[in-house]
């Protein structure tokens, strides 16, 4: 369906029993909201309605071009925007990758809108900044993100041969299929340059700016996360002030919602108390 809010138009892709509790699901880079549907089956059976949302830069008639329309202050108002449009007070949030910032975010600084969060392989922002400045061993792993901020460079290199780099950066969320799901809507024009102004519009001080997070809380992560190392997993935990769970996926990689949608879906009901 598509969803108005904040003059923009979204994408979201809707589900389950209409009377259930809402559950928001946002998705990473480079995917869209596609990349919950082996999960929402399973939260459906459970009684719960979701809303997996194509963000900002995702969806076609949410594209601005400024890239300083797509800082996170503006992420998160999209989303509390679509939960107005949907007439939904309080929902459980989920979000994985980029979505999982705009998840803390939304719960940082609209409390009374999230009922429960389960962040998924991204940590507290704060926590992210923290570590990014203290942990050379994380600073590596994010050196991708160097390219991913200039404009034209990284289009070119990711696009380039039929978009070779991103398809090789989605291996893991399956087959050759699965992949072309995420990667074909990228070689768009303008789809790749939209999803790559949330990295070139990130600062240093948006992030540190997330305050403490007083909701239920999970914090998935998986051990074979080639981005987010166990450091920055570790330093999640002193962001929450409420109660707190850390669930670690041995074997899995980035792409927890592709690759384990059942173990994230327990620990999804789970906080949520199905």
């Amino acid at each position: 369906m598509r969803v108005e809010a904040r003059g923009l138009t979204f994408e979201v892709r809707t589900g389950g029993p209409e009377d259930g509790d809402a559950v928001l699901l946002l998705h990473g880079f480079p995917q869209h909201g596609g990349e919950w549907d082996e999960v929402v089956p399973l939260l459906h059976a459970a009684g719960l309605r979701t809303y997996a949302l194509d963000q900002r830069g995702y969806s076609s008639g949410a594209r601005p071009a400024a890239v300083e329309a797509y800082r996170i202050p503006e992420l998160v108002a999209d989303a509390a925007g679509v939960l107005d449009t949907l007439g939904v007070k309080a929902a459980h949030v989920v979000g994985h990758d980029w979505g999982a910032i705009v998840a803390w975010s939304l719960a940082a600084v609209h409390p009374e809108r999230v009922r429960s969060l389960t962040a998924v392989s991204v940590p507290h922002p704060a926590a992210m900044a923290h570590t990014l400045a203290t942990d050379p061993r994380q600073r590596a792993r994010s050196a991708y993100i160097t390219l991913f901020r200039k404009p034209g460079k990284a289009e070119r290199v990711l696009l380039a041969l039929n978009a070779a780099a991103l398809r090789r950066m989605l291996g893991g969320v399956g087959d050759r299929a699965q992949v072309a799901r995420y990667a074909d809507p990228m070689c768009e024009p303008g789809a790749l340059t939209a999803a790559l102004n949330w990295y070139r519009a990130m600062t240093g001080a948006d992030l540190t700016a997330v305050g403490p997070v007083g909701v239920p809380t999970t914090f998935v992560w998986s051990d074979r996360d080639i981005a987010i190392g166990r450091t920055a997993a570790a330093a999640c935990a002193p962001h929450v002030t409420g109660d707190y769970r850390f669930v670690e996926l041995p074997g899995v990689t980035h792409w927890i919602p592709d690759e384990a949608p059942a173990p994230l879906a327990a620990a999804i009901l789970a906080r949520v108390g199905r």
